[in-house]
């Protein structure tokens, strides 16, 4: 199922904003629209203090990484759902940093070595680093699920082949918000449905519906 929504006025669902199969996470504000198209429970928290969640961290069936600025209480709430691996790293705005699925993991070509290992080991992904769309925050210029992945319009044939190796699914390419290329900022999705911000015209949501592989269900 997908839903239209925008978090206190904000359309950019996916910096507020994280989820997988299993569970979904997201600032202090209604649940009801996540856990209807998204079909997880749904943890309503912050990440050290702040309320830019799907920024901060990054999550598949196999458990979440979150930045080095998380609070003690808070990964005790995280915690009670999900395996919890903090991360310190210059590049710090894991969710913005990193395209994961329950397959792969594209991370920023800067994240150190330490890094891209426990995101390897943690998560039980291949990882590799590059770009979309000549892009370094990967995480923040496309959505990956478990059946398709929608990227920035200007990603490369290059940069498509090397992805749809790693993560074992399909590119396609389009916008959200009403002309954004930055899809990761705008959405956030599972296999099962996405909560997309609520600029994005019928025709993006069409392109959305098409890339991450609702339309054969």
């Amino acid at each position: 199922m997908l839903k239209k929504h925008a978090i206190e006025s904000h359309p950019y669902i996916g910096v507020f904003s994280s989820t997988s199969e299993e569970l979904t996470v997201i600032p202090p504000v209604r649940k009801e629209i996540f856990e209807d198209a998204l079909e997880t429970p749904v943890v309503r928290t912050t990440i050290g203090g702040t309320r830019v969640n799907g920024a901060l961290m990054d999550i598949n069936s196999n458990g979440a990484v979150v930045s080095d600025i998380i609070e003690e209480r808070e990964i005790e709430k995280l915690l009670d759902h999900v395996k919890v691996t903090v991360i310190p790293d210059l590049q710090n705005a894991l969710g913005n940093n990193i395209l994961l699925n329950d397959h792969g993991a594209l991370i920023h070509p800067e994240i150190g070595k330490k890094a891209e290992k426990t995101i390897r080991s943690e998560l039980e992904v291949e990882v590799e680093k590059g770009t979309i769309a000549g892009v370094k925050m990967v995480g923040s210029v496309a959505v990956a699920t478990n059946k398709g992945i929608l990227c920035h319009p200007r990603v490369t044939d290059k940069e498509i082949e090397m992805i749809e190796e790693l993560f074992q699914v399909p590119v396609s390419k389009g916008t959200a918000n009403h002309g954004s290329g930055w899809i990761g900022t705008c959405m956030v999705a599972n296999t099962k449905g996405a909560v997309i911000g609520d600029q994005t015209t019928p025709i993006e949501i069409g392109r959305i519906e098409e890339g991450l592989g609702y339309l054969e269900d």
